[in-house]
């Protein structure tokens, strides 16, 4: 979800963490006998398989025209769905996964697929029939611990800088060149917009509750929020320069005060700087620029990260929007295989979702819905393609372990802290690292 990591994602994080004892129960009864209910029961030759997802009204209109054509080439199946907020996602699967009640396909986000496929609640979608032929490698690869693949990428965004071309022009200050600029440039330029203004509009919003930019900014000097066996492999140093930055754009006025920016940061995306005309540049996933423009009433732009050339590694990476998993105890594990099969490889799946589900993984589908997208949807399609094109995603982040839900209310609370004024940049790193090595059980 977050800025681009909402109230309500962080409220959902802590709110799956909570429950995770109940996934560990699960797992411990995984050779009960489950009965009829883990998967669905039958209607009459009918195989009946749960699928579970979380989403808005429009979400919940378009999956069900999706099931429906799924339904009408597979006439033996029936697919009962199982949907809910964002809010409330997580938790309700855990209270499933207690009653050996887990749909037999499951959205999962990349915060809680280790989690379960470490408690052996999902199978590995390499032993079944689901075709990733279409899918560029790096993305599979998004949902793969320790060799097997346990979830796959329904479609991709990235974390990117949307920035208003109108208020950039209003205080006449040129848009910066995104495939050169750093981090400094960043800054003065934000700060330039805030003066030019007259402080009616703010070059930037805060950036630092948001845990994936400090991802990008230790991918680009080298390090990895997470490494590949599950650790923390940030340094105290880079986190606390990174919350500096943030301190002394306040300052500077680049961004708006301690309680402002938190203002903003609880008002999501709708009421984000961009979207309320009041700020020139924000932090968000790429997939979101359609809802803030609508907002903005106009044309937004994205830019690449700073940085990203100013040193010897890029930061961008490719997320997985949300991927889809099988249950290790479904007992229709061929039929489960093959609604994930449809969802990322039918072209009729592919024209409903458009980039609902994200840009979509599957990149025949891709092309195809291109011609059909928004003016903005085909925005960030674009930047997309550019920054695959020039090879900023050749090395992707590893899967984050478990625990790692807790990351972002951790980020929020302690960047509070910093732009207050009660723990300094370099204190603020120490306590995230320990608050997260504990998260991650280290």
């Amino acid at each position: 979800m977050s800025k681009s990591m909402s109230r309500r994602v962080r409220r959902a994080g802590s709110a799956a963490v909570v429950t995770l004892a109940v996934i560990g129960l699960a797992a411990c009864s995984a050779t009960g006998d489950t009965g009829d209910k883990s998967t669905g029961g039958s209607d009459g030759d009918k195989v009946t398989i749960k699928f579970s997802w979380w989403g808005s009204d429009s979400r919940v209109t378009s999956t069900q025209q999706i099931i429906a054509a799924f339904e009408k080439e597979h006439p033996n199946i029936k697919v009962e769905p199982v949907n809910t907020s964002w809010d409330e996602y997580f938790e309700k699967m855990n209270v499933m996964a207690a009653g050996n009640d887990l749909p037999d396909v499951m959205t999962q986000d990349d915060r809680y697929l280790t989690e379960y496929a470490t408690r052996g609640l999902l199978a590995d979608l390499g032993s079944l029939d689901v075709d990733t032929s279409k899918i560029d490698p790096a993305v599979v690869d998004t949902g793969k611990i320790d060799g097997k693949l346990y979830g796959i990428a329904s479609g991709v965004n990235v974390h990117a800088v949307v920035a208003d071309p109108d208020a950039f022009k209003a205080a006449g200050v040129a848009l910066p060149d995104d495939k050169t600029w750093t981090w400094e440039d960043y800054s003065k330029t934000a700060a330039e917009i805030t003066k030019k203004s007259g402080g009616k509009v703010y070059g930037v919003q805060n950036y630092s509750f948001i845990e994936p930019v400090l991802e990008v900014y230790a991918r680009q000097h080298g390090q990895e929020m997470f490494t590949a066996d599950g650790k923390l492999g940030i340094s105290e140093d880079l986190i606390a320069s990174w919350f500096q930055r943030s301190v002394d754009q306040i300052k500077s006025k680049a961004e708006p005060s301690a309680s402002t920016a938190t203002e903003v940061q609880a008002a999501g995306v709708d009421g984000s700087l961009p979207a309320t005309n009041k700020g020139a540049m924000a932090w968000f996933w790429s997939n979101q620029l359609a809802a803030i423009e609508k907002d903005a009433g106009h044309s937004l732009v994205l830019l690449r990260a700073p940085g990203d050339h100013e040193f010897s590694n890029t930061g961008e990476y490719l997320r997985a929007a949300m991927s889809y998993s099988v249950s290790a105890k479904s007992k229709h594990p061929k039929e489960a295989a093959e609604l994930v099969d449809f969802m990322l490889n039918s072209q009729e799946a592919g024209d409903i979702n458009l980039t609902d589900r994200g840009l979509p993984s599957n990149l025949d589908v891709r092309q195809a819905i291109l011609p059909k997208l928004s003016a903005a949807d085909n925005t960030s399609a674009e930047f997309i393609e550019s920054l695959t094109a020039d090879k900023m995603f050749d090395v992707q982040k590893p899967v984050p372990p478990k625990g790692s839900g807790e990351v972002s209310d951790i980020t929020g609370r302690i960047n509070s802290d910093v732009i207050f004024g009660k723990k300094s940049p370099e204190d603020a790193a120490k306590a995230w690292i320990d608050e997260v090595d504990k998260a991650i059980g280290q």
